[in-house]
């Protein structure tokens, strides 16, 4: 039996009319699935050369100067002694202070910014321009101009600045933050470490950080940040910035591939006010809260562990509506309330001056009350003022972690040109040995968080520490301050 030929154009059993038709399907299933996959995922950009074209024109180097006063007569007051005699004496020295001379210095400071419109807002970090008398914007094109300050908000570490320009400046729209998924492609751009416009990508490697703010929403990011980037854009690949590069996290100063940039649906509700009333007006509802955890769920017979719980109502709109320590704040303007940051930030945002609905759960029973809610920042205005003035704590220092620490005082902040308002541990010296050395910790930088909370004791930091210890954590997370520069290292505590 003689066998049949069959050809590769002539599929057995299809005739060439089927043939178009299957290949038609075929072509018409290949690109219907191709659409699939790029709903879920975007391929590796091939170049993003025509991205940084785009938006290069828009992003900006900052300078800022600032005359620092000469120090007190005599120098500063420290403990016959201390090792912070020696830092100071190097400190003042290299700075052209010592020898007797007094006259006044100025500093300069770098950073990054972007151009936000056309008539020429600009958004940086409150880092970079921070007690700055003079600020100059270079941009890509070369050309300078002076820029005036609007107005910052310290809590999310963002400012905003104004040139006036004769012509339109070339400038970048926002985009949803909330749209960013880990894992999506971006690009930061800056003035990193002073050596001029540059730009790096990579994606993003976590969401919705909270840092050490009461309002932090950062995005993650291995693109290269190091210092100088400060306040520059992060992009996605639309050219729209998703968030504003503040910090990084790094043993020695430079990046490792962890930098953390403010996500912009934080920024833009910032930036809005700042433009609109020169300071942020944020809702303030009066209550102190903690999250319901578990076992507290369990002991007040909750459900599940989600709500806020009030464990204090001072004067204010919640004490007015009728909300009282041991309420579970389970819904604020209609929405459930996932935990205490989801409640602060929803808070925040809210307008001030209009009545929202709140519903707490009260002995097992859910109640619905109206709260007019306040403004934080005059609470907060007048939470600080003391109602008698207390006298003075006496410097104390000491040796923890390796490292030699004392208060932030008057002098200090005056010789080492510090904001005014600076609050903190001062490093005086470093062992050499130790752990904290090797991680970078220097003479003269400040500590102004252990663990997440503010420290301005040296009794703060070793709280902090037994705290810890006692939670049974390796490690303690310090926020470390130089140059205004801030970044987070953790030390091990056993």
């Amino acid at each position: 039996m003689q066998s049949k030929a069959i050809t590769l154009s002539q599929p057995l059993g299809i005739t060439a009319r089927s043939r178009s038709a299957l290949l038609a399907i075929g072509l018409g299933l290949a690109l219907a699935l191709g659409q699939a996959q790029g709903a879920f995922a975007r391929g590796t950009p091939e170049s993003f050369a025509d991205l940084a074209e785009q938006i290069s024109p828009s992003v900006v180097n900052i300078t800022t100067s600032a005359v620092v006063a000469s120090p007190a007569e005599g120098g500063p007051i420290v403990p016959e002694g201390s090792p912070f005699e020696d830092f100071f004496r190097d400190f003042m020295d290299r700075n052209g202070q010592g020898g007797g001379e007094d006259a006044p210095r100025r500093s300069e400071a770098l950073g990054s910014g972007f151009v936000i419109s056309e008539d020429g807002y600009i958004v940086t970090n409150n880092h970079v321009i921070e007690n700055a008398d003079e600020i100059e914007i270079e941009f890509f094109s070369g050309k300078r101009l002076d820029a005036k300050l609007v107005g910052t908000d310290p809590k999310t570490d963002i400012a905003l600045l104004k040139v006036e320009s004769p012509e339109p400046l070339p400038f970048v729209a926002f985009g949803n933050s909330d749209l960013m998924r880990v894992g999506d492609w971006v690009v930061a751009m800056g003035n990193p470490l002073g050596q001029g416009f540059s730009v790096s990508a990579g994606i993003v490697s976590a969401r919705n950080r909270a840092l050490s703010g009461t309002y932090d929403d950062y995005i993650q990011t291995d693109a290269a940040i190091n210092r100088g980037n400060s306040g520059g854009p992060l992009f996605n690949t639309d050219g729209q910035v998703i968030g504003v590069n503040t910090a990084i996290l790094s043993p020695n100063g430079g990046s490792i591939g962890i930098g953390f940039s403010m996500a912009s649906n934080v920024v833009t509700k910032v930036v809005d006010q700042l433009k609109q009333f020169g300071e942020t007006r944020r809702g303030w509802l009066g209550v102190r809260i903690q999250d319901v955890t578990p076992d507290v769920a369990e002991a007040m017979g909750l459900t599940e562990a989600s709500g806020a719980l009030v464990t204090d109502v001072p004067d204010g709109p919640a004490k007015d509506a009728g909300i009282v320590a041991g309420d579970v704040i389970t819904q604020f303007d209609s929405k459930p309330v996932a935990d205490t940051r989801d409640l602060t930030r929803r808070v925040a945002d809210s307008p001030i001056g209009e009545a929202v609905p709140v519903i707490v759960l009260r002995d097992g029973k859910t109640e619905t009350l109206s709260v007019m809610l306040g403004r934080r920042e005059e609470a907060e205005a007048a939470e600080s003022v003391p109602a008698v003035a207390a006298a003075p704590e006496e410097p104390k220092e000491a040796e923890i972690l390796g490292l030699t620490v004392m208060p932030v005082t008057d002098e200090m902040i005056k010789t080492l040109n510090l904001p005014a308002d600076t609050e903190g541990l001062a490093v005086g010296k470093v062992d050499p040995a130790s752990e904290a050395y090797a991680k970078g910790l220097r003479d003269g930088d400040i500590i102004t968080e252990a663990g997440q909370q503010k420290v301005v004791r040296v009794k703060d930091l070793e709280e902090r520490i037994a705290e810890a210890k006692e939670a049974g954590r390796k490690s303690i997370l310090l926020l470390v301050r130089r140059d205004g520069d801030p970044r987070f290292v953790a030390l091990a505590i056993e």
